[in-house]
């Protein structure tokens, strides 16, 4: 068996946040309560809802989200790392992302060095240190 025979793609759908992102398109709280069962019937797994700490109405999707029966899928909340100043415990990134009470989270952290010392106006090592 190759390489490729083992490969095992597993759904990932970003649409209720990153859809969202798109020019003219603005999805209310209705809205993505309407569409994530819709994309569960298409059994995808992971079904990213948005970034709980970004703006209210991810807040008050997350909120209502907790009623959903997602059979075929699990909603996943999105966010960052740490900020350069905080701990884990002091974050309020990662206590949105407990508060979303998903099953799942997705936590970016940034591994381009130009982003880390211009946008995060931080080192290498805490950058490391802020992802783990």
């Amino acid at each position: 068996m190759n390489e490729l025979e083992r490969l095992e793609i597993i759904p990932y759908d970003t649409t209720l946040r990153d859809g969202a992102q798109t020019p003219g398109v603005t999805l209310t709280v209705d809205a993505k309560l309407r569409i994530a069962p819709r994309l569960a019937e298409f059994s995808i797994p992971y079904i990213e809802g948005g970034w709980p700490d970004s703006n209210p109405t991810d807040v008050e999707f997350f909120r209502r989200a907790r009623n959903l029966h997602l059979t075929n899928s699990k909603l996943v909340a999105f966010g960052s790392t740490i900020k350069v100043n905080e701990t884990p415990a002091s974050s309020v990134v990662m206590k949105a992302l407990l508060e979303s009470e998903t099953e799942v989270v997705t936590v970016f952290g940034k591994s381009w060095m130009l982003h880390v010392e211009e946008a995060l106006m931080t080192t290498g090592p805490r950058n490391l240190e802020m992802i783990s």
